[in-house]
């Protein structure tokens, strides 16, 4: 079964809706991207209107350039072909022409995946199950969106399913009285199922708007929470066969390259539904995002680019790429 699609507001909507602090959203997200940006951008201009011409010499060079940002291998060959059938048309005359084409074949590959979350009125709560590795920022990715959806309005409840990992139900209390939300725990090494059910039975008879479910961070590897967030998905569609609505993966893209391998391994054991990528604000790597959209092709519905909670962003693939460019 497809996943639901809970697009939200056209892209230029949403990022023109950024608080004004910091210089606007645009250039928070310039900041943001700063580190990936200079690894591709600032070659580039170096690198092509110095060249002379637009020649395959020169697509050797931007591929290079592209696989160094972590572009990955696949996004970059599909950018790289379509490239040269213009070069071979004779449509990329000049460098401005030159940039501008791999804008767009950059901007391509990430336009499929540009669905924000929206949280659809379904007469129950709307249930997001968080899943991905530890460190990858998922419990304070819980956090800012708790934040985003209290300022849109809606009420909002926690779960602490990690219960592997002690700290973990600390860090999200923590996170529930910052935003004034409440929190559904139980002590360390609780049933995470478990957890999660008790949360969604109070959240349903309280009538609250979004119950967001943390779990414990695991790699395929890890067959025993593999089978464990198996149980939380049978547990949750016994109640409703709807839930949960979204299955979030954090993915961290200073990991670069492993970022994909992680979606992989996720994707063959627990089917996610849309991706949050975080710590963009703190690589060089952040070309990742290109090779993930290229593999899977699933929403990107977040960015994380700062540590404030508002800069856990709603994904726009040209905002995007014209930031990566510094434009």
């Amino acid at each position: 079964m497809s996943p639901p699609d809970h697009s939200s507001r056209p892209a230029e909507e949403v990022f023109q809706s950024g608080s004004p602090a910091g210089g606007g959203l645009f250039a928070r997200l310039k900041r943001g991207l700063g580190k990936t940006s200079e690894r591709l951008r600032d070659g580039l201009q170096a690198m092509v209107p110095g060249h002379g011409r637009i020649d395959a010499e020169l697509l050797d060079e931007i591929e290079t350039r592209l696989l160094s940002a972590d572009v990955g291998l696949d996004a970059t060959t599909a950018v790289l072909e379509a490239l040269r059938r213009k070069l071979d048309r004779r449509q990329l005359a000049d460098a401005e022409q030159f940039v501008a084409a791999l804008k767009d074949e950059l901007a391509d590959i990430l336009l499929p995946c540009e669905k924000p979350l929206r949280v659809a009125a379904a007469g129950r709560p709307f249930v997001i199950l968080m899943v991905g590795v530890n460190g990858a920022g998922k419990t304070t990715t819980i956090g800012k969106l708790a934040h985003r959806f209290r300022d849109e309005g809606h009420s909002v409840m926690l779960a602490a399913g990690d219960t592997f990992r002690a700290a973990a139900v600390e860090q999200l209390t923590a996170w529930g009285e910052r935003n004034d939300v409440p929190v559904v725990a139980q002590e360390a090494g609780a049933d995470s199922a478990a957890v999660i059910f008790d949360a969604w039975q109070s959240a349903r008879a309280k009538q609250i708007d979004v119950l967001i479910a943390d779990t414990a961070g695991r790699l395929h590897t890890h067959d025993n929470l593999m089978r464990e967030l198996e149980k939380i998905v049978r547990v949750l569609r016994r109640q409703d066969a709807g839930i949960p609505d979204e299955i979030l993966l954090v993915l961290d893209a200073t990991t670069g390259q492993n970022a994909l391998h992680q979606a992989e391994s996720f994707q063959r054991s627990a089917s996610f539904t849309g991706i949050v990528l975080s710590k963009l604000d703190g690589t060089a790597k952040g070309g990742v995002i290109f090779a993930i959209a290229q593999r899977f092709g699933l929403p990107l519905r977040f960015i994380g680019i700062g540590e404030g909670a508002r800069d856990l962003r709603p994904f726009a693939a040209r905002e995007f790429v014209e930031a990566l460019f510094g434009d």
